[in-house]
């Protein structure tokens, strides 16, 4: 039997959830976890179903019978294959403890993607990437070159299909016309709990102003620096007696644990951007499935 998930948002009615169930019922579905939300601000109403096809019915047709419901709501909604994945581009400069974590973790089968390749303006991970069988592409972002460069990153991308990019510690900054392209499939990590220490040394900022909590905050990339909606955050108690060094190690510890959140969130189609905010449904059962060693792709190394 065939495992999908129905995503979907519009504004806020009755019968939404009579709609979405009786269609699925009908055409021969079972469901097996399903979360909405119902936002009074901004009255737009959220849901993500997962459910079993029973009795054969394909993706293509359950999305194809779906358009009355969707025009009936003008409704954006979206039919998945829960173990198809997503091709994914991950992009890092010189600190690598997030690169390191997600290639892991891919590595074991927990986080269920295709890694189209690795981004660097800088070599230090190049060996650490090739030896994962996984595409290395490096990519000087040099200030009198960086249109180039970012002409080369978008080809590798069309290229490659891609469907996120994970900034996992990229320390530059991406062009505004490629966040608008990229809108809501960029997920960067900040080092830091709060927007309010930005840059590069927000433990530095963090130590001195005598913070009593760290931590780190995983967001989509917008053209506002480190401001765009969140995803994911978490904390770490500190005391006085814990230096700017003590801050570093703690809050790379967090930032991994938060951006690897925060990717399998997305990946998952947990994820739903309301205005500045992100709602976020609660994993289903049976999200963390091993990968089969069938499943596993070899990739040659690239360098651009």
């Amino acid at each position: 039997m065939n495992r999908f998930i129905l995503a979907l948002s519009c504004y806020s009615t009755r019968g939404i959830i009579a709609a979405v169930s009786s269609y699925l019922a009908a055409n021969g579905c079972n469901i097996i976890d399903s979360s909405q939300f119902d936002d009074l601000e901004t009255e737009k109403f959220f849901m993500r179903v997962t459910f079993i096809s029973q009795e054969g019915a394909t993706l293509q047709k359950l999305s194809k019978g779906f358009t009355n419901i969707r025009k009936k709501f003008t409704m954006q909604a979206s039919f998945h294959d829960e173990y198809e994945r997503m091709k994914v581009i991950i992009m890092v400069s010189r600190f690598g403890h997030c690169l390191n974590d997600l290639l892991y973790r891919w590595r074991i089968g927990v986080l269920p993607i295709d890694i189209a390749g690795v981004v660097s303006n800088h070599l230090d991970y190049r060996k650490a990437v090739i030896d994962h069988h996984v595409p290395f592409y490096h990519i000087n972002m040099a200030k009198e070159t960086k249109h180039e460069a970012e002409q080369k990153l978008w080809g590798i991308i069309r290229k490659n299909g891609v469907d996120l990019i994970v900034l996992a510690r990229y320390m530059q900054v991406l062009s505004e016309k490629l966040c608008h392209k990229m809108e809501g499939r960029i997920i960067n990590i900040h080092h830091s709990f709060l927007p309010s220490f930005k840059g590069a040394n927000p433990y530095k900022q963090a130590y001195q102003r005598g913070v009593k909590l760290i931590g780190a905050t995983a967001h989509y990339a917008t053209t506002d620096l480190d401001e765009g909606p969140i995803i994911e955050q978490d904390v770490a108690r500190i005391t006085h007696a814990q230096n700017t060094d003590d801050y570093i190690a703690i809050g790379r510890d967090i930032e991994i644990q938060v951006l690897a959140r925060a990717v399998h969130a997305h990946i998952q189609h947990r994820t739903f951007i309301n205005a500045n905010r992100v709602v976020v449904f609660p994993i289903t059962p049976g999200s963390y499935t091993l990968k089969k060693e069938k499943d596993q792709v070899p990739y040659l190394s690239n360098t651009v």
